[in-house]
């Protein structure tokens, strides 16, 4: 059953000590993170090795817990198992039996989910299918190349058709085209009401897919917002024009249209999401 609350995960002041063997504070992983993921929505995680990314993941599965403040998810402690049947997850690094084919590892998951036998089988058909991998479904997972790998572990998180879906690097490996299809698969789960948190060192990506971004840096939330209102560079207005010749695309927008243009379109110049990731780390490595 859906949770009655419009936010899928909720952080406040959240903060993550890892101590030595005495118990003594070592490294602040995490400072004081306040975070909020709506339903429906799918929302990019980005920061530079050891900005607190896996921290924050660890923290949001029930995996490690809080020095202090809180995280909910789905309304309930993420330690919960009924929490857990709601969520699924794709690591950095996916760790599959390489034994099994792609059938076989589906079935495993789905048997740890208690799913029924019946609908083991179809959702791994249909997953399969989905992640193109119908033609490889027999082979041992040790013939697959990097990129097949990820797909079954992508499929492999969705077997039990969760509410919230964690991706850590979802298109490491992949070549263009299966990293096109991939965000287009991403793009689909939020056509069915799932929610997609996704951590991603591949920008572009994040910019493609990402309703919302969060930017960490050395465990601290450096920004958060919109995607469109986080790169739109303010002072700068565009103009796109269509259907004019070399000797009127100069004219200025009312001029254009007296001249017959089909297409005079204006908006805010927009930054590339790498530009804006790059400025944040230099502007707190300068600190």
């Amino acid at each position: 059953m859906p949770t009655a609350s419009s936010d899928v995960l909720t952080c406040t002041k959240l903060t993550k000590d890892f101590t030595d063997i005495w118990g003594r504070p070592t490294v602040r992983s995490l400072e004081n993170l306040d975070l909020t993921v709506h339903r429906g929505e799918i929302f990019g995680l980005l920061g530079p090795n050891g900005a607190g990314k896996t921290t924050t993941i660890k923290l949001i599965l029930g995996l490690i817990f809080p020095t202090s403040g809180s995280v909910r998810v789905l309304d309930t402690d993420p330690r919960d198992i009924a929490a857990k049947q709601k969520i699924g997850y794709l690591p950095e690094e996916s760790y599959l039996h390489r034994f099994l084919n792609a059938e076989e590892t589906l079935d495993f998951y789905g048997r740890l989910f208690d799913l029924p036998r019946d609908v083991r089988r179809k959702r791994a058909g249909e997953l399969i299918e989905r992640v193109g991998l119908k033609h490889a479904r027999k082979r041992p997972l040790r013939e697959y190349s990097k990129g097949m790998v990820r797909r079954v572990g992508l499929a492999q998180c969705l077997i039990n058709d969760p509410e919230f879906i964690l991706l850590d690097e979802p298109t490491s490996g992949m070549d263009p085209i299966g990293s096109r299809e991939i965000k287009d698969l991403i793009l689909d789960l939020k056509r069915q009401g799932k929610t997609v948190l996704l951590s991603s060192h591949l920008l572009a990506d994040v910019e493609d897919v990402c309703d919302r971004v969060a930017m960490l840096y050395r465990g601290k939330l450096q920004l958060e917002g919109r995607v469109s209102d986080l790169l739109e560079a303010g002072d700068v207005t565009e103009i796109e024009v269509e259907g004019l010749s070399d000797e009127a695309i100069a004219e200025v927008k009312r001029e254009a249209e007296k001249r017959g243009a089909t297409k005079v379109g204006t908006h805010r110049r927009r930054e590339r999401l790498e530009t804006l990731f790059i400025d944040v780390v230099e502007r707190e490595r300068g600190k």
